[in-house]
């Protein structure tokens, strides 16, 4: 859906992302392109609507599992349909392993796995698809430091309390994730290099 058919309140919103990950990206090298973060703003507006982020699957709401999106691909009668099922899965990967990636890492599902799936339904794209093929390019090569540029724009901005660096501080030790490094790098605390997992 392009930026001018949405509705005025999506709009918005898929403005003040790109916003938010323009500014995020500056750190970036190199900086992804406008339309990229465009996409990017787009997308994370897009799934502000639970519509667009849940199905009814069997009876019940949820998120349709990447693998079996992957599997819905394979088996697409069409390319038309294939690539939109891959964009879907794409951008879910995207969507989810930048916001999410605490809450899936507790089921045992890492950050690779999003990368894996995400950055191959877009390099699929960037090959076959209609539109956009140079966003998707970007999008695929680009997956892993884009992940983390969605979790900075979309993290919380008001400063962190002690609770909440301490919080911080535990996933860290528990889980090792370098994400999580940076942030409590950001807020002035200093990791021991030797120390990792517990």
């Amino acid at each position: 859906m392009s930026l001018r058919n949405q509705p005025d309140f999506e709009r918005t919103l898929a403005d003040y992302f790109r916003n938010r990950l323009e500014e995020c990206g500056r750190e970036l090298e190199p900086l992804p392109q406008e339309d990229t973060l465009w996409y990017m703003g787009s997308m994370l507006a897009r799934f502000g609507d639970s519509d667009e982020l849940f199905t009814y699957d069997q009876g019940q709401l949820g998120i349709r599992p990447l693998a079996l999106l992957y599997k819905d691909a394979h088996e697409a009668a069409s390319d038309w349909e294939r690539c939109q099922i891959l964009r879907q899965l794409g951008d879910l990967a995207l969507f989810l392993g930048g916001l999410f990636p605490d809450n899936y890492a507790r089921r045992g599902i890492r950050q690779d796995y999003f990368i894996g799936m995400g950055g191959g339904a877009y390099d699929y794209l960037a090959d076959n698809a209609r539109d956009n093929r140079h966003v998707f390019s970007e999008l695929a090569a680009m997956f892993g430091r884009l992940l983390e540029l969605v979790a900075r724009a979309c993290a919380k901005e008001h400063p962190y309390d002690a609770h909440d660096v301490l919080e911080l501080y535990q996933r860290w030790r528990r889980s090792g994730d370098p994400r999580l490094a940076r942030e409590l790098g950001r807020l002035g605390i200093v990791l021991p290099e030797a120390e990792g997992r517990h």
